[in-house]
């Protein structure tokens, strides 16, 4: 049986990669900028656009001023993982560009930094997937998860 890898790496946050886990993720934008619902749209395309290629996501909600997934990485090759990094970076960096596009903003979209947490099991996995789906409720956007136009899940 194949050893699991982990990889540490450090900025503000650490931030731990285990070949093969499952990632509960919370990015911000900068300075709490608020998304517009066109701005949101880019986003929410831009977490899909990779979704069963590079990465599985099994829910995500996009907020006015952040964004949660659950998600796992997929095989890049036959012994390596997409590293959630890259994942994060394409992600980001796509949106940043397409949301002026959109919305009356120019500089910095998101903040470098990122929450993200390896799932340990199933009940912590489920957990995440309600506070997930709960997100907009919670902020009053929707009166179910399904009617907010800008969550998703599998």
């Amino acid at each position: 049986m194949e050893e699991a890898r982990l990889k540490i790496y450090q900025r503000t946050l650490p931030h731990w990669e285990l070949d093969g886990s499952t990632y509960f993720i919370t990015f911000n934008t900068w300075e709490k900028l608020e998304l517009t619902p066109e701005a949101r749209r880019v986003v929410f395309n831009s977490c899909l656009f990779f979704n069963n290629k590079r990465y599985k996501i099994f829910v995500f909600v996009v907020m006015r001023d952040h964004v949660h997934l659950l998600m796992q990485p997929l095989l890049k090759s036959e012994n390596e993982y997409w590293p959630l990094s890259s994942i994060m970076n394409s992600i980001k960096s796509y949106s940043a560009k397409q949301i002026p596009k959109v919305m009356k903003h120019i500089g910095t979209v998101w903040q470098d930094e990122r929450y993200d947490r390896i799932v340990r099991n199933e009940d912590e996995f489920q957990a995440y997937w309600q506070y997930i789906r709960q997100n907009p409720v919670e902020a009053g956007l929707s009166t179910i998860p399904e009617d907010y136009p800008y969550f998703w899940q599998s």
